[in-house]
């Protein structure tokens, strides 16, 4: 494997020192945690992961962002930067796709958690809501990579938006319902999704609709079911050219880096879990309220 290209002169070599960097520090991150849930329960440490589900979808991420850090590709154009089957399209999306699913599961079970809580019935309607339209997502992103056609893309990208802004709509119900440091926490990360939303509305989801329209525009012929499957498991090209890879450098940096962040919160919301009743806010008719005194009551003379 030639290694050549590694320059601080050439911009491709210092993105993937970056991915390369981001990777272990989230592993080590990771690592960090699973050892604390061991030292939070010392009855359970030879089974941390079985028995946090958090933990173990945010264990999946972690690894499945890692995997596609250090083998960096582009589906649809097929593009990566070294030569092995690891690096193959169908490789890294079937990676992707389970990392995906186990990213949703935990804002799924992250918002149950809170909505059974605080008795919010919209939030645990979204908490059902956002994997099956998640799973949408990815079969659209599978539709796009088998065919080559970025159509997949901007229905996956905007499905992916789509879950966030639901995300969002309960935290905002949630701040309503918590107390102190967790409606802090709840609103920091409402603020947070903001700017995934913004981003993908701006950026992400306008990239792929404009390369679609300018594959129509070419008249370019897209893969049928078979073609595509084999394309995809048989084809990449390895490519250190940083102009082929401008469009890909902004979200993959951000995917690897904050949405990775994003996961091992999720995890760690396994620690905190059982505090929440604490933050709970009260309605004013559940609190107890002074017992009245007694009035006397004098009888009349007659």
């Amino acid at each position: 494997m030639r290694l050549d290209w590694l320059a601080w002169s050439n911009p491709l070599a210092i993105w993937w020192s970056f991915l390369i960097i981001v990777s272990v520090g989230n592993i080590a991150l990771l690592a960090r945690l699973y050892f604390h849930f061991r030292q939070t329960n010392p009855g359970r440490r030879a089974s941390a992961l079985a028995n946090e589900p958090l933990l173990l979808l945010g264990a999946a991420y972690v690894i499945g962002c890692a995997f596609r850090s250090v083998l960096p590709r582009a589906d649809v154009q097929r593009i990566c930067l070294f030569d092995t089957w690891l690096s193959s399209v169908f490789v890294g999306r079937s990676v992707a796709t389970v990392a995906e699913l186990c990213f949703i599961i935990q804002w799924a079970i992250v918002l149950r958690a809170l909505a059974q809580t605080a008795n919010a019935d919209t939030v645990r309607n979204i908490s059902r809501a956002i994997v099956p339209v998640v799973a949408l997502a990815e079969a659209c992103s599978w539709y796009a990579v088998i065919t080559t056609n970025y159509l997949g893309n901007v229905l996956e990208n905007s499905l992916w938006t789509a879950a966030f802004i639901l995300i969002a709509i309960a935290l905002l119900d949630l701040m309503h319902r918590y107390r102190g440091a967790a409606r802090v926490a709840i609103a920091v990360t409402a603020v947070g999704i903001a700017g995934y939303v913004a981003f993908m509305c701006t950026v992400d989801v306008p990239m792929y609709f404009n390369r679609w329209q300018a594959e129509l525009a070419a008249d370019r012929e897209f893969f049928g079911l078979f073609s595509g499957l084999h394309d995809v498991a048989t084809r990449w090209v390895v490519t250190r050219d940083a102009a082929r890879w401008n469009g890909e450098i902004i979200w993959m940096s951000l995917y690897f880096s904050a949405a990775v962040w994003t996961s091992l919160l999720l995890a760690g919301f396994g620690l905190v879990k059982r505090s929440l009743p604490y933050y709970r806010v009260r309605s004013t008719a559940s609190r107890p309220t002074a017992r009245p005194m007694p009035v006397p009551i004098r009888s009349r003379r007659a």
